[in-house]
């Protein structure tokens, strides 16, 4: 077998894995409650069914993936090499003629298909009940992008952390910290940071856009308003010096070049490590 015929079938067992533990079935619930709560908010505070409705909701719906992939994929996969390592798939997976980053790439990109896929499914559920509205689509496309560099971002993350930890409650608890100091603590730190000490507007994108949550959710305002108003002296930075193709753009690249980066220290941990213990 080549090494794209191993990548492969270890994909189909790892989804296959992802079907009979109906965890496929638990992170669409997920994104379907937060999709129908934010639904519900967003043509409550609408008046008119229409591109004001829809697209409040989408925009709602996609501030609310940005805080809820993060969780799913870290969740999804801080335990995954800590539990092979002690159910003793690795050694049989050691006894056979495969790589250990052939599964690690399998193993990512199955997650990444259970993070997105259902994803996919609700933003093509909005695209058809938007369908009198141009204006919807390109929103959700380009909400559906960044969340699937997030995840990428996350997983990557996750997988880290797994292979970082010697038990499943350290990564358990690694992962949890590593979710709440992107989507809380970063933000409160950065609040302190500026009540306490003035900085130019490109400082303040530059630190808040080291967390990949808070680049994906900038690039999602650009979505709605280009002019980045909302963000106030930030914004109107943001808007004139790097405009809104470079900030979507760099909401797109950062959280992909996180997730690489975090791939390959997982898989350099991987092949040091012993797999057997």
């Amino acid at each position: 077998m080549t090494s794209a015929e191993r990548i492969q079938t270890f994909f189909r067992l790892e989804m296959a894995e992802a079907l009979r533990s109906r965890w496929v079935i638990l992170v669409g619930a997920v994104y379907a409650l937060v999709f129908g709560a934010f639904v519900w908010l967003g043509l409550r505070e609408s008046s008119v069914l229409g591109f004001t409705g829809i697209s409040r909701v989408v925009l709602n719906v996609s501030n609310a993936v940005v805080v809820a992939v993060p969780l799913v994929a870290l969740v999804s996969t801080s335990q995954t090499i800590v539990r092979a390592r002690t159910t003793g798939f690795f050694e049989l997976m050691l006894a056979q003629p495969v790589r250990r980053t052939e599964w690690l790439l399998a193993a990512m990109l199955s997650r990444l298909a259970v993070v997105v896929g259902p994803l996919v499914v609700l933003m093509l559920a909005a695209l058809v009940a938007s369908a009198g509205d141009p204006s919807v689509a390109p929103m959700a496309l380009r909400s559906l992008a960044l969340a699937t560099t997030l995840a990428w971002a996350f997983l990557g993350i996750g997988f880290w952390v797994s292979a970082a930890s010697r038990t499943a409650e350290r990564a358990t608890v690694l992962s949890l910290l590593v979710w709440l100091a992107s989507v809380a603590l970063h933000d409160f730190a950065l609040i302190g940071l500026l009540l306490e000490v003035r900085m130019p507007p490109s400082a303040v994108f530059a630190l808040a856009a080291i967390n990949p949550v808070e680049a994906a959710r900038i690039a999602i305002l650009t979505v709605i308003d280009p002019e980045l108003s909302v963000l106030g002296p930030v914004g109107f930075w943001l808007a004139t010096s790097l405009g809104p193709t470079w900030v979507l753009f760099t909401g797109l690249a950062w959280p992909a070049l996180v997730g690489t980066a975090a791939f390959f220290g997982a898989r350099r941990k991987l092949k040091r490590a012993d797999l057997v213990g």
